[in-house]
């Protein structure tokens, strides 16, 4: 059985406007000393969208963690560690596509990168979508498609589709869909 690690020191390096960056020093099991970088964040949810027409709204926009345009699911920091993940998807669904829904169900939730971050993602669904007006963020641009649930399994299987809780998201819900 793995011991508990044991943090002797945390030390905020940089405090920044999504994440904190901790620079830990650790007791492990054998006794030795080791230093860690941690990212602290406040946490975050995404939302698969069904259209009435069966097919998933995605969002692509520049991501400067890889420096790419993604295909991604719509997602969103929470505004505080203590913003309920369902109210944060609600509310990403609405500001990146223009939809909102009074109908979203909890799919799953996980650690984005656990060996470096305390992020965790809450992901959700909808397929009652009610047209309404997006509300982007000033710096924020992103371009919306719909693809049919196979499509997107055919992208994440030919390494189209690469970010991680999309993938999770997609699974998960085709996952719930074969059970019906």
């Amino acid at each position: 059985m793995i011991e508990k690690f044991k943090v002797l020191s945390s030390e905020l390096a940089y405090h920044g406007a999504v994440l904190d960056f901790y620079s830990k020093e650790m007791k492990i099991p054998n006794g030795n000393i080791a230093k860690w970088d941690c990212l602290a964040h406040r946490g975050a949810a995404a939302i698969v969208p069904v259209t009435d027409e069966g097919k998933i709204i995605m969002v692509r926009q520049y991501r400067g963690g890889n420096d790419e345009i993604m295909l991604e699911i719509p997602a969103g920091a929470r505004d505080s560690v203590t913003e309920d993940m369902k109210v944060c998807a609600m509310r990403e669904l609405e500001e990146e596509t223009g939809f909102r829904s009074d109908e979203v169900y909890h799919l799953l939730d996980f650690y984005s990168a656990p060996a470096y971050t305390s992020e965790m993602i809450g992901i959700f669904y909808t397929e009652h979508l009610i047209p309404s007006k997006q509300h982007l963020d000033e710096n924020e641009f992103v371009e919306l498609e719909e693809y049919t649930l196979d499509e997107l399994i055919h992208m994440i299987e030919n390494g189209e589709l690469k970010d991680g809780k999309s993938v999770a998201a997609i699974f998960a819900y085709k996952n719930l869909v074969d059970k019906r």
